[in-house]
């Protein structure tokens, strides 16, 4: 068993006839959770019907509820999506939000820095308080993993490079990796330079690159290992790549 913590957003995916929770990382925590780690997530909602559902919600799954703070001043977050006619989504991030103001804690020190694994997402960085509070975190990291999330306009490419250059574990899907480092200055047609590139620019050499229906590459210790994913038939693309 692994003692994993995750830190970022939780929240509802508003759709336009339902809605569900979601959040990046707490997807991720609800799945390592099934595969039976230790799983503590850091995140905050806010003192409403939503955040109070959504507390339930978690602590049915059985994961711990003890480190997401309660903003009385912010919204449980809320996120509009929109699918097109393959199931694609596009999002509108609501701001701000609880998340928004995840405060630092003394406890969270020594959680973060008795763990296995710290894992954090590029949208918490949105906002100065968050950040400031991940920054800390991450220098008690023994081990952190980075799920790039570019969603538009919440973030700057300034902040995704320090982000990277903290991570021991990178995760993009490829249209991120390309975006990176169209942003940086190189533009090659191969996954596997870009994941070089990425590699040598951040000083990184773990980085997992999700294809959509074409699977997934992993870069560990200067090697390429490859699935080529399964056939299913899409509902939707909402929290598939966590």
């Amino acid at each position: 068993m692994h003692k994993i913590i995750c830190f970022g957003e939780v929240l509802w995916d508003v759709f336009p006839k339902y809605k569900k929770i979601g959040g990046a990382p707490l997807n991720v925590a609800l799945r390592l959770h099934t595969f039976k780690n230790e799983v503590s997530i850091i995140s905050s909602i806010g003192n409403d019907k939503n955040g109070r559902e959504l507390k339930d919600y978690i602590e049915q799954q059985g994961l711990s509820t003890v480190y997401i703070q309660k903003n009385n001043t912010y919204k449980t977050s809320e996120v509009a999506v929109k699918l097109d006619e393959k199931g694609a989504a596009t999002y509108i991030i609501k701001e701000p939000c609880a998340w928004d103001y995840i405060f630092l804690e003394e406890h969270l020190l020594s959680l973060v820095k008795s763990s296995n694994a710290f894992i954090f997402g590029s949208l918490i960085s949105r906002n100065k308080q968050s950040e400031d509070t991940l920054k800390t975190l991450l220098n008690k990291a023994v081990f952190s993993v980075f799920d790039v999330n570019l969603r538009p306009p919440h973030y700057q490419i300034e902040k995704l490079k320090t982000l990277m250059k903290s991570a021991s574990f990178i995760k993009f899907n490829d249209d991120e990796l390309f975006e990176i480092n169209k942003k940086l200055g190189y533009i090659n047609n191969s996954t596997e330079e870009n994941i070089k590139y990425i590699s040598k620019f951040t000083n990184t050499y773990q980085i997992c690159v999700t294809r959509g229906g074409d699977g997934a590459i992993l870069f560990y210790n200067q090697k390429f290992y490859e699935n080529r994913g399964y056939k299913v038939t899409v509902a939707d693309t909402v929290g598939s790549g966590d």
